[in-house]
């Protein structure tokens, strides 16, 4: 909210509590508003900080109070669950034709982000976020943004020390005066013109974009599962078992299966697993990069593959302790698990499924 509105703002609340007690009395209606009242309403927070309450959160919290109560629409790592709103990644797409805007590439302020979990969030249940909750749900998108490091804690007092990335991306309205040469000061009202000339047409009327290949992979992925259901030929006499593989530690894969909850906004495992925004992970344990035929990769994850990368527990390690760091320009807006524990447990779970 602009500082010219909240004074509007003020000076109308102002005179109508000035106003309050003559138009009651007149009226017979109501009575003059409290302070405490008016308080309640007055929630907006500038960007130079005004109307900041004091308190403080940190990133890990700030995941668990995400993860339960905002998660359902924004995914774990705010990457936006079917068509709400994505709230990270973006980064270096504004100029893009279809850019992402997030808070993290597009939002100038961070006092718009506090100011709109804390008044309307989480859905259908506004305003029950405690302060220090707020600051630690925003601390976290800050994180998931890498824009903060995983100990950050946000406060009132630390506040402004944050840079957005767009802060300097908007500019003032000035078209009042660097138009002015356009306006006509008598405009034309009627019999304007002798004839109206249409000089060009919309050629596109939805202009939503598209994933590029969706519509080939959910075809191809129809015909496998269709090709999977015919009648099998008669069973060839059985081969040599294969040598078992190293056994599965299954305490720590069920510790894992927590653990990949996480995931499963983007990934599937199992028999009817299908690729998401990211692909499945059946098999990927020992496999190579760029296993899944039928998902479109990064290009950086392409060009690993090209060069023999395999997904052994090394590789699986590093990236998920730091999927940007390890793969520099992957699509996947992940931060990154933050407990060696949790990554080995999750990569004993996805070896169940090979």
């Amino acid at each position: 909210m602009s500082k010219y509105r909240n004074l509007a703002l003020s000076t109308a609340m102002a005179t109508l509590v000035a106003a309050a007690p003559a138009f009651a009395d007149k009226m017979g209606l109501g009575r003059p508003a409290l302070p405490e009242e008016i308080a309640a309403w007055n929630l907006d927070v500038s960007p130079n900080g005004d109307g900041l309450p004091a308190g403080s959160g940190d990133v890990m919290t700030g995941e668990e109070v995400f993860a339960e109560h905002c998660a359902v629409c924004h995914g774990d790592f705010a990457e936006g669950v079917d068509n709400w709103p994505k709230l990270a990644g973006g980064m270096d797409t504004l100029d893009h034709e279809d850019p992402l805007k997030t808070v993290g590439s597009y939002w100038p302020y961070l006092s718009t982000a506090w100011d709109y979990v804390h008044r309307s969030m989480p859905f259908g249940n506004a305003q029950t976020m405690s302060v220090d909750d707020t600051y630690a749900i925003v601390a976290y998108i800050l994180y998931s943004n890498d824009l903060v490091d995983d100990d950050f804690v946000l406060s009132n007092e630390n506040f402004l020390d944050v840079e957005m990335p767009n802060a300097n991306g908007f500019i003032i309205d000035d078209r009042e005066t660097a138009e002015k040469h356009f306006w006509n000061p008598e405009p034309c009202m009627s019999n304007c013109k002798d004839s109206v000339e249409i000089t060009m047409r919309a050629t596109v009327l939805d202009v939503t974009p598209e994933e590029e290949g969706t519509d080939e992979a959910a075809a191809e992925a129809e015909t496998v599962q269709v090709a999977a259901a015919e009648p099998a030929p008669a069973a060839e006499p059985a081969a040599p078992a294969a040598p078992a593989g190293p056994a599965i530690d299954m305490a720590l894969a069920e510790d894992g299966e927590k653990v990949f909850k996480k995931c499963k906004a983007c990934h599937q495992v199992g028999d009817d697993a299908k690729n998401k925004t990211g692909p499945v992970l059946n098999g990927v344990v020992g496999a190579k990069f760029g296993h899944v035929e039928d998902f479109k990769y990064s290009k950086p994850l392409q060009e690993m593959a090209e060069a023999g990368g395999v997904w052994d527990e090394a590789s699986l390690t590093a990236f998920l302790t730091k999927p940007r760091d390890f793969m520099k320009g992957t699509k996947m807006s992940f931060a990154g698990l933050k407990k060696e524990d949790d990554i080995k447990a999750v990569i004993e779970y996805l070896k169940t499924f090979q």
